[in-house]
């Protein structure tokens, strides 16, 4: 006996799989990378994590979570809201000496470049029968009415798209030996989120890794 397959029963589960696909889907993403091909010494294996942002709570978490990868990768490194003031930028001998002081041949230094919101509408879907499934008249409209009774409605997701640029320096003359520019999706304002930047310093303290700079 052939088993029954309703066709709108099937839609609605198939919209209902990309919705959690999405949910699950990784915040952060890398755009692109650059690694200068000329730089031979590597990989530094004592760097200093600088966050530039106007939340001292943020950039704690932030430098804190990348300073835990890279430590778990065999590098000595320090946050740089250890050696000089959370708010605001450090200037040129409070860095160099924060450098010094952490032991540092590279400084890996990571900020927000841009935030664009956008809107993403996911349509319903119907799980029962077809308005009008197999009659006409009143039943017809008796048929719809079940049919609406099953539908998903659609849903409007308003989210936050932050760019931003991380640069690893070497100390010796300061030069940029490697880069990458990342995007992280967020619900609109939502804020920091601790998860959120943890996952951030994982996939950067992998892609650092692979490309042999840590």
């Amino acid at each position: 006996m052939q088993a029954f397959r309703n066709p709108w029963l099937s839609r609605a589960a198939a919209a209902a799989l990309l919705v959690v696909l999405a949910a699950c889907a990784a915040p952060t993403v890398i755009n692109t990378q650059w690694v200068d091909p000329t730089f031979t010494a590597k990989p530094i294996r004592a760097i200093l994590v600088v966050g530039i942002a106007r939340d001292a709570t943020n950039r704690r978490i932030y430098e804190d979570a990348m300073v835990a990868q890279l430590g778990a990768r065999g590098v000595k490194a320090a946050p740089s809201y250890r050696f000089g003031s959370e708010v605001g930028p450090m200037s040129q001998e409070a860095m160099q000496l924060a450098v010094k002081e952490a032991g540092a041949t590279g400084v890996l230094l990571t900020r927000v470049v841009n935030v664009a919101q956008s809107v993403q509408v996911t349509p319903g879907a119907f799980s029962g029968p077809a308005p009008g499934f197999g009659f006409g008249g009143f039943y017809g409209f008796y048929g719809g009415m079940w049919a609406s009774s099953f539908q998903t409605p659609p849903t409007i997701t308003v989210q936050d798209n932050v760019g931003a640029d991380t640069r690893l320096f070497e100390v010796k003359n300061f030069t940029v030996v490697w880069s990458a520019s990342t995007t992280t999706t967020t619900a609109a304002g939502s804020g920091g989120s601790s998860a959120l930047l943890q996952q951030f310093a994982t996939l950067l303290a992998d892609a650092l890794a692979k490309d042999g700079m840590v």
